[in-house]
């Protein structure tokens, strides 16, 4: 990556498009933390970026993307600034690419932080950082984390009720991704319980991209795997592209993304659990 200092320009964007068909105007869904003060997703989701940008120098800048007023308003209301982008963007990395072009995109690294995962821990997006800045090769990089016996009952009991819950992913020996699915990969017959390791890797949704990879991603159609799927990154895996699983440790948090409005009594208890305001 080409920089004249250590520290990479990193552009943290948080995507939040209010016509979700899953879940329309999940970005201003509140949450009530354990001090029982309700705040909207966005919002938690800017200040969990804006904790990164006191732990990582060169996490300059911190953006909401999006093309809705009710959610820019929302945002200036709080203290983001927003980058408005085109309706037409079909997912978060779309989205990213936009805000970075219409940004001038004098950065190293864009990173997406997506508004659906709140508990989302400083931690999770400086590894990321770190590790794209020790693989000159990869084009993009995401976290994983491997799921106890807790989070894989859960995964399997969405499954089981015909929900969508988590992503995992599979990787090989270099951490570079082979796959990541909705369904629970790789299978496994055996039940652990609720501390134990699994072989399960929980995909947490955020990405660092390279500004080459945002402008190739641009440029490819949508493949029948993300479309099947409906996960935006597997563009880059059928394109050939190196992304590449950071694996990193919870250090005791739980985490849980907002995809269905059932999801919400679920990380409320977990904020309440982690005495989370």
């Amino acid at each position: 990556m080409a920089q004249d200092t250590e520290q990479p320009r990193v552009l943290i964007v948080i995507p939040a498009r209010y016509a979700s068909t899953r879940y329309p105007g999940k970005p201003l869904a509140e949450l009530t933390g354990a001090d029982g003060v309700a705040r909207s997703l966005v919002r938690r989701t800017w200040e969990a970026a804006c904790q990164v940008e006191v732990e990582v120098e060169g996490a300059a800048r911190i953006v909401v993307a999006t093309d809705d007023d009710r959610i820019a308003t929302a945002c200036a209301e709080f203290g983001a600034e927003v980058v408005m982008t085109p309706e037409s963007c079909a997912n978060g990395t779309e989205r990213c690419a936009a805000a970075l072009a219409a940004l001038g995109g004098q950065y190293d690294l864009v990173v997406n932080l997506q508004g659906d995962a709140p508990l989302t821990p400083p931690w999770f997006i400086e590894d990321l950082i770190a590790g794209m800045l020790r693989d000159g090769d990869a084009e993009v990089a995401t976290p994983v984390l491997r799921a106890d016996g807790a989070a894989l009952n859960g995964f399997l009991e969405d499954r089981r009720n015909g929900r969508v819950g988590g992503t995992t992913a599979v990787f090989d020996r270099s951490m570079a991704a082979l796959y990541f699915s909705k369904e629970v990969i790789p299978f496994t017959s055996e039940r652990f319980d609720d501390a134990a390791p699994t072989p399960v890797f929980h995909h947490v949704g955020v990405y660092a991209y390279r500004p080459s990879a945002l402008e190739d991603y641009l440029g490819w159609s949508s493949g029948p795997l993300e479309d099947l799927e409906g996960l935006e990154q597997l563009r880059f895996l059928e394109n050939g592209a190196r992304l590449l699983c950071v694996q990193v440790d919870a250090r005791g948090r739980q985490f849980w993304e907002l995809n269905n409005p059932e999801d919400i009594p679920r990380i409320e208890a977990m904020m309440a659990r982690m005495g989370m305001s």
